[in-house]
């Protein structure tokens, strides 16, 4: 590989930036992508957030430094970003040459589309969330029950397409945080307890919004082995 380069890598927390947790993993791939040659990797920039964030500093002077020196900004991972619409429209806009260790052939056209797809997605995530909830109110339901779909089955008053959303929103939410699980277990944290620690270290919440539990790290993993 030649040329000058820029690299950009994310982690979710403060803990997972001190302990190189993922981190390490990143600078791999893009090493790996660069193999040798004569390419001048300039700096590197870790940004340490929540990927519920769309505030995004470090990117911003990954790019301005790229404008300035030229540099291509290569990425470990585009697909553990390809959720985030804002990131995505970001560096489509930035005019920067950009590369992806795990996406090669990915362009401003390609990232353009996921930027579509993810914000397509959220809206539709939305607006079920929003049609099953008015199905529950609709039918009686008092909302805000912590059991949620336990208590839409127990009034018999749900229709299959309320638990069907519900269901997929879950199944959505434990898909995203996929990465994020198989971080926390190659680093040896197997217990259903130790899981829920650093999720909640993390910053990261359940699909209610609240703090993880064994029990509810047992239903997402549950979730995620189907």
């Amino acid at each position: 590989m030649r040329g000058k380069f820029i690299a950009y890598y994310r982690v979710s927390t403060a803990r997972q930036g001190r302990s190189g947790l993922g981190l390490d993993a990143q600078r791999q791939a893009v090493a790996d992508y660069l193999n040798g040659g004569k390419h001048s990797l300039l700096r590197e920039f870790v940004e340490v957030e929540s990927g519920k964030l769309n505030t995004r500093p470090k990117l911003g002077e990954a790019l301005h430094l790229c404008r300035i020196t030229g540099a291509t900004l290569v990425i470990a991972k585009l697909d553990r970003l390809s959720r985030n619409a804002a990131f995505l429209l970001t560096l489509r806009d930035s005019g920067v040459k950009f590369v992806a260790a795990d996406m090669p052939d990915a362009n401003s056209l390609t990232v353009g589309v996921l930027a579509l797809i993810a914000e397509h997605e959220r809206e539709s995530i939305s607006k079920r969330t929003k049609e099953a909830l008015a199905v529950a109110k609709r039918r009686g339901i008092k909302l805000g029950n912590p059991n949620g779909a336990r208590a839409i089955k127990r009034a018999k008053r749900g229709n299959r397409a309320a638990l069907a959303t519900i269901r997929q929103r879950a199944a959505n939410h434990a898909n995203q945080l996929r990465p994020d699980v198989q971080d926390i277990q190659k680093a040896g944290v197997t217990t259903l307890a130790g899981i829920a620690n650093e999720l909640n270290a993390r910053g990261i919440n359940t699909p209610r919004g609240a703090n993880w539990h064994a029990s509810s790290v047992r239903n997402l993993l549950a979730r995620l082995n189907q």
